[in-house]
């Protein structure tokens, strides 16, 4: 199993599986493998070890649960032979019949105390599983998540979770199980070997039919599980781009591409359910051919008085109950090969390395000038295919600067790089003359605060949202916060005001309200270093004009990095860079910069200029901004 991943920064790192970074392969993934796996059983015993008294105790009760079932026909042969037919009266029949119910009083607590202590411990171990696949994802490299698709992951912190818990529970009944059927061909051969022997005569047929079944059955089971993902893939992605979809008026169209998505998803479904129901009756009939055989053989014995009648009686309960654990074994069978396949993509997961990773001695500083430094900067998100290369310039202190470049220039790259999402290649990032990679990464989160072009907000309330990186701000801090960035207003008006639980990413927002919360955020957050990400660029005129002021007051005294390309937040900046395919080709003030009439007076013609005042080829061409890198 993989243990290491290639990430962007270490590009000899070893690649992830494909189905980890969600390349193009089989929706399905991986949905049965190796029917044991030792190394996922060692590593998920990792996490049952803490809980293994009360596993042992529940494997005792399942023993003792097991031994009452195997005792039950016995004391029915008892009551039927010494307390009936042989004539012990009533005494012994009483007896019997307070064996009996002893042993049903324990057949029950047994059954309940494994089913009670599995089922707790079960959840108790997947609760710590999913915690640490949480955890551990909250710190991979981000290339990891650049790469990997939602669906799979969100798959593997539930289905796949669950199909260990799963394995947990019915691991410990299989044990049950097979002790069960141990204890029967024993018995059975024990009372009478001949009856036994030919009692046992349909399990080689019953074998047979499972040989020939299984593979069969397995590859209708796999289709079925294909189709679902291939159809609640296309139904997510229905529902996402319902808005699109109503606005292109595709309604007609998508539903029929989803109908035929469904049409072979009931089919599989029917074709599964076909091999699932088979083995039932066939199951049944052998059953029957069983009991059949104890009833003439064993009648015939018990006319010729070489057999008794309780042992005839107690054979038929035990062929009755014989099968029971073959059907269990079986389903517990394919239960071990989904968790098997399951364990090697969970532990897969928590092998991420994590790429971006504190030193030892990693510094954590209480305040920071805020002095920021790129020396000779190389990186890439892609192995020999750089996106910054050889990049170098120095920020003061409490100066603004804003990168301006086509797109794939490398702009959101230097943010991400400072911010250390991702590791150079080679160069260095310094702040206040210390190498990022010297820091600790909660000093990082605690100096630099990012306001990106599509704010994140999450499910709560606008109070909890703003002070969410400052969960110990005051609600005085908030609202000067919103007050200065004007936010204020529209939140008082609302409803419960700073109270107001968002929707889904705050989709109860305009975008311009979204990204006024998160100035505020970055407000309350007070980092030194501010990066904001072309934060206007999803904002309407008005709503520019008035965080313009706002924008000041946030930049006042910090270190400003601003990507834009909207004209006031770019005019406004101490300096401009100017990049182009990875290098700085430019750099001055907005004047200077336009006095050399280079790329940026190209480009601040093409997207700041009057509509009015650009050359009539540009206008029938209808040039555009260029997007963000």
């Amino acid at each position: 199993m993989t243990s290491a991943f290639r990430t962007a920064a270490d590009p000899n790192a070893v690649r992830p599986p494909r189905a980890v970074v969600g390349s193009q392969i089989s929706q399905d993934e991986v949905i049965f493998g190796a029917a044991f796996d030792r190394s996922v059983v060692r590593r998920f015993a990792e996490y049952v070890r803490p809980f293994r008294k009360t596993m042992y105790i529940a494997m005792f009760s399942v023993l003792v649960f097991t031994g009452a079932q195997l005792s039950i026909p016995l004391i029915i042969r008892y009551a039927i032979d010494s307390a009936l037919v042989a004539g012990g009266g009533q005494e012994l029949l009483a007896l019997a019949v307070a064996i009996f119910a002893a042993v049903i009083i324990v057949n029950y607590a047994a059954n309940y105390l494994q089913d009670r202590l599995v089922g707790l411990t079960g959840e108790r171990v997947i609760f710590d599983l999913r915690s640490a696949m949480y955890a551990h994802l909250q710190n991979v490299a981000l290339t990891f998540m650049d790469r990997t698709e939602v669906g799979r992951m969100m798959s593997r912190l539930q289905g796949d979770v669950n199909s260990l818990q799963e394995f947990l529970e019915n691991s410990i009944t299989a044990i049950g199980d097979l002790v069960l059927l141990v204890g029967i061909v024993v018995i059975m051969l024990t009372l009478n070997l001949e009856l036994g022997l030919l009692t046992l005569s349909v399990v080689p047929t019953l074998f047979f039919v499972r040989l020939v079944w299984l593979p069969r059955a397995r590859k209708a089971f796999r289709r079925a599980r294909e189709t679902n993902s291939i159809n609640n893939g296309a139904l997510a992605e229905g529902i996402h781009s319902v808005r699109t979809v109503q606005s292109l008026h595709r309604e007609s169209v998508n539903l029929d591409l989803y109908a035929d998505k469904s049409q072979e998803n009931l089919r599989a479904h029917l074709r599964s359910a076909k091999f699932a129901q088979v083995m039932v009756p066939i199951v049944d009939t052998l059953t029957g051919a069983a009991m059949a055989i104890v009833v003439v053989v064993g009648g015939s014995l018990v006319l010729d008085k070489e057999l008794d009648v309780g042992v005839m009686v107690a054979f038929l309960f035990y062929v009755q109950r014989f099968f029971d654990p073959i059907r269990s074994l079986t389903i517990q069978y394919s239960v071990m090969q989904r968790a098997m396949a399951s364990g090697q993509r969970i532990f897969e997961v928590l092998d991420v390395p994590l790429a971006i990773s504190d030193k030892p001695d990693a510094v954590d500083p209480e305040i920071v000038e805020g002095a920021l430094e790129f020396r000779n900067v190389t990186f890439g998100y892609y192995k020999d295919q750089p996106i910054l290369k050889e990049v170098s310039f120095k920020v003061q202190p409490g100066e603004t600067v804003a990168l301006v470049g086509p797109t794939g220039s490398g702009k959101t790259s230097i943010t991400a790089l400072l911010n250390r999402f991702y590791d150079v290649w080679d160069g260095e990032i310094l702040i206040d003359g210390v190498d990022v990679r010297d820091y600790a990464k909660v000093a990082l989160g605690r100096h630099v605060a990012m306001v990106l072009q599509d704010p994140f907000l999450f499910t709560g309330s606008i109070l909890e949202n703003i002070r969410y990186r400052t969960t110990d701000a005051t609600r005085e801090d908030v609202e000067e916060a919103a007050k200065i960035v004007g936010a204020h207003e529209f939140i008082t008006a609302l409803p419960f005001g700073y109270d107001t639980v968002l929707e889904q990413q705050g989709h109860n927002l305009s975008m311009g309200q979204r990204q006024l919360l998160s100035f505020a955020r970055a407000l309350v957050a007070d980092a030194k270093i501010l990066i904001l990400d072309e934060a206007t660029a999803n904002i309407d005129s008005y709503t520019e004009r008035q965080i313009q002021i706002a924008l000041q007051r946030l930049l006042e005294g910090r270190t400003g990095i601003v990507i834009a390309h909207r004209l006031a937040t770019v005019r406004n900046a101490d300096r401009i860079i100017v990049l182009q395919e990875g290098r700085i080709i430019e750099t001055d003030t907005h004047d200077a910069l336009i006095a050399q009439n280079g790329l940026y007076a190209k480009l601040y013609e093409l997207n700041y200029a009057s509509f009015d005042d650009l050359p009539e080829d540009i206008v029938n061409n209808t040039l555009t901004a260029p997007v963000r890198s």
